[in-house]
This record gives structure tokens, C-alpha cells and sequence, in this order.
């Protein structure tokens, strides 16, 4: 029996769970997670290598995460709906998550006719069904499909893992008989370095509150791999001194916090002793910045590490 392999994009608005299902699929963390909306900045890809089970024919998927669908209002917005749309071409699948216990939205509608108009096959997946009623279900389901002619619609709890082997028998079925795409032991395309920029933005995250969070990115400045430890120096830029100093804290506590989760976090993930060196420099409107943005991207920061320069040297203040 042929494999069938493809790529299933996911799609939904911030906080929908999108993450939550990749990182549950792929049986690995390869997204941050935060309660915080905009989370996820960039494309993700994550394997999924289903066996063969009975007429069922064994398959590979290629999971897309995608930002929350948002209104851009900002250059780090716009790169981030560019990473949904981009999503959106070249995919055999879409995945609509849906908040099952929040009520229809414009946010929601706005969601739904960017999938209408992709042309795609879809898939809805009503996420957080742990916390519904199962008398509630029905007619919301039957609401939905009211809404488009979805190929499945399939209810789920991504947070704990129920019906997701529904969900994937129904993937692999629906994808079309292709190539092993990535080696079976390869469960991203995402290079440790930007695994690791993530899981400390990830911890700035879960340690400060209000703007700050919106405000800040990481970027790794040297990664230096060796036999038995790792060392990896990274700058958290922020937008105004009075981030810098929230990011610092007290006597330097907050950061010394941060890195001390971050450094736990990539030391799972990595398998490996990590020597962690954080940095917080002001870059002030850095998300209006177009040049500095694209610059964020893991594809940027491999080129900069290679040629040896700092994102200073790189990416200069625009006027």
C-alpha cells in the first residue's frame, strides 16, 4: 500500500490551541505555549510519521503552525500574516481550530473567509471540547457546518490528547499518495538555534506582563557546540528602557530567573549541559522596523552567525 504524505496547515485565531496540537501530534515540544495572544511569530513544521494500521495506509504529515490570524498593525504583524497566507499555498490541508467554548466572532468569520477563499480541503477541529457540555456539542457542531462544507469536522482536546487518533487517521487518509519528505527521525525543519531563541522568549513570556511581553524579541548572537556542554549567549531586545529595566529586574533577578528556566528548558529539549549568557539591549520601535524584523527570522540569524556579525552590524537604526 502506497504512503500518503503532505502538508496540513493550521490555522485559527491566537489562543485556539494551534500549538498545543503540534506540539501534541508530533509527541514533542516544537512551539511555545503561553496564555498570551501572538505567541507563535513564525511558520513551524513539524513530522508526524503515522505506521499502517489494518486498510489504513501509513503516512507522513507535515504539520504547519501558523501566528494567530490577526488585523496587522505593525511590520512584525505583517510578516506574521505573510507566514499565515504563505501557509495557506502549496498545502494539501487545512486545519481550522476553533475555541469550542468561545462564541462566534468577527474575529472568527474574518478566519473563515481566508479559508473559503484558499480553496483548500478543510478540516474544522473544535479544540477544548474538555470543557464543553456534551449536550452543547451537537449544535455547535451543526452550526459550523452551516458555514462551509468542511471535509471533516472533528471535535478534540489538544491539551489532553483526546480524539487525536481520530484526527490523524482522518489526515492520512486525505492526503494524497507522495514521497517520505523528512527521514523518520526528523520531527522538524526548525534549526536548534531557533529552537533555543524560542524556548527563552518563551520564559520572558511567563515572567513579565502588560506590553512587555509584545515587546520583545530574541535573537541568539553564538552557539558554540562542544562535547559535552553548550554555549549559547542570546540578547532579548525590547523597546523602551522602561522594559529593559522590568527584563532586568531588581538586583538583576528577573533575568537571572529567566535564564535559569530557559536554560532547564533547552537542556530537555537539547539533551545536552547548556552555559546560557542573556543580554537586554533597547532597540526602540524595532516592530515598526521592516528591516529589523525580517532580520528575527531563523534564516537571517544562520546567515549572520556564518558571516561572523553581530545583528548591529547588520541592522542598522532605520531614520
Amino acid at each position: 500500500m502506497p504512503l500518503r504524505s503532505g502538508f496540513a496547515s493550521i490555522i485559527g485565531r491566537p489562543n485556539a490551541g494551534k500549538s498545543t496540537l503540534l506540539n501534541a501530534l508530533v509527541g514533542e515540544k516544537l512551539a511555545i505555549v503561553s496564555r498570551k495572544p501572538q505567541t507563535t511569530r513564525n511558520q513551524i513544521q513539524g513530522v508526524v510519521n503515522v505506521p499502517r494500521k489494518g486498510k489504513r495506509p501509513a503516512g507522513q504529515i507535515v504539520l504547519i503552525d501558523t501566528p494567530g490570524v490577526h488585523k496587522p498593525l505593525n511590520a512584525l504583524n505583517r510578516r506574521m500574516m505573510k507566514d499565515v497566507y504563505d501557509a495557506l499555498e502549496g498545502c494539501d490541508l487545512l486545519l481550522l481550530i476553533v475555541d469550542a467554548t468561545a462564541k462566534f466572532g468577527t474575529g472568527d468569520k474574518f478566519v473563515l473567509d481566508i479559508v473559503k477563499k484558499s480553496g483548500r480541503k478543510v478540516f474544522l477541529l473544535l479544540n477544548k471540547t474538555d470543557r464543553v457540555e456534551k449536550q452543547e456539542l451537537l449544535p455547535l457542531i451543526a452550526s459550523y457546518k452551516e458555514l462551509h462544507d468542511f471535509a471533516e469536522v472533528i471535535p478534540i482536546s489538544a491539551l489532553r490528547r483526546d480524539n487525536l487518533d481520530v484526527l490523524l487517521d482522518a489526515i492520512v487518509r486525505a492526503l494524497p499518495t507522495g514521497p517520505q519528505y523528512f527521514p523518520k527521525d526528523q520531527i522538524t525543519d526548525q534549526p536548534e538555534r531557533f529552537l533555543v531563541a524560542e524556548l527563552i522568549r518563551e520564559q520572558v513570556l511567563l515572567a513579565t506582563e502588560q506590553e512587555v511581553p509584545y515587546a520583545t524579541t530574541v535573537m541568539i548572537e553564538r552557539y558554540e557546540e562542544g562535547a559535552k556542554l553548550t554555549s549559547v549567549a542570546a540578547t532579548i531586545y525590547c523597546e523602551r528602557e522602561g522594559q529593559k529595566a522590568i527584563l532586568i529586574g531588581k538586583r538583576g533577578e528577573t533575568l537571572k530567573k529567566i535564564g535559569t528556566a530557559a536554560r532547564l528548558q533547552i537542556e530537555r529539549r537539547l539533551n545536552t549541559r547548556i552555559f546560557l549568557e542573556l543580554f537586554v539591549k533597547v532597540r526602540p520601535g524595532w516592530r515598526d522596523s521592516r528591516q529589523f524584523v525580517e532580520e528575527t527570522d531563523w534564516h537571517k540569524q544562520l546567515e549572520r552567525m556564518s558571516t561572523g556579525q553581530s545583528l548591529a552590524q547588520r541592522s542598522e537604526p532605520e531614520e
